[in-house]
């Protein structure tokens, strides 16, 4: 006769449950930061509530943490502008780029756009990546008469 195990079977962290491991969350953000300020102030004592004083460094971090992701959105927003303008000047610039095998191609850049908030070149009719670019070579000058 089959005997019946009657514990449940364990599952340990970072084993796989279904088709994904759980994950704790490795950082907290604003939302989170509310969560836990409106679960502090519902849960002190009323006859003995928390002073200002005791809830200004909280406030304080608030606001900093608001800032700091102000912050971050201003940086990546000129980082993608700076992407651009470099994109931009190298237009019948004369450049080395390398390909997904390892092979360098040269060429002259013939046009710019935008894909997906990332500039990308146009040269001899392909397309490449800013990050493929090796090196700017000089343009030849138009001889002159």
């Amino acid at each position: 006769m089959p005997t019946i195990d009657p514990t449940p079977p364990v599952t340990y962290f970072g084993e796989k449950v279904g088709t994904e491991a759980r994950l704790p969350v490795q950082s907290l953000d604003q939302k989170d930061f509310l969560k836990l300020l409106v679960a502090q102030m519902t849960s002190q004592d009323p006859l003995n509530p928390k002073s200002e004083i005791e809830m200004i460094p909280q406030l304080v971090s608030f606001s900093t943490l608001a800032q700091s992701q102000s912050m971050q959105q201003d940086i990546a927003s000129l980082r993608s502008q700076q992407q651009v303008l470099q994109a931009n000047s190298l237009l019948g610039r004369t450049v080395q780029l390398t390909e997904g095998s390892g092979q360098t191609i040269a060429g002259v850049v013939d046009a710019v756009f935008m894909q997906e908030g990332t500039p990308k070149l146009v040269v001899n009719g392909a397309t490449y990546d800013l990050s493929q670019l090796l090196s700017i070579m000089p343009t030849a000058a138009a001889a002159s008469p």
